[in-house]
């Protein structure tokens, strides 16, 4: 690894853990207590599904008109642009059926 880095560089390496304060490569010592990661403990299933339920509540779900009007849109959007591709598809191959006989 070269050490030829820039400040900033150096200021990231620093907060992976890969160099130390005086700018020296960490391989091989011991990191410190903020390097190592999060000493909390593990949500259990039941907490995270408690939590999932409780922002799930937080949303802003829409109105069954709403769902059906931007369904319709969708599917005529998809369709639109079916039949555009089919289109050209068509155009091209009668075109290239044309220019090479």
């Amino acid at each position: 690894m070269s050490m030829d880095m820039n400040r900033e560089q150096k200021r990231q390496m620093k907060r992976m853990g890969t160099l130390n304060e005086q700018g020296n490569p960490t391989r091989g010592q011991a990191r410190t207590k903020a390097t190592r990661g999060h000493d909390e403990a593990r949500t259990t299933p039941p907490q995270y599904l408690r939590e999932v339920r409780a922002e799930m509540r937080k949303v802003a779900w829409p109105s069954w008109p709403e769902v059906r009007k931007y369904s319709i849109v969708v599917l005529v959007t998809v369709a639109v642009v079916a039949a555009l591709i089919f289109g050209l598809d068509s155009g091209f191959g009668k075109l290239s059926s044309w220019l090479y006989g």
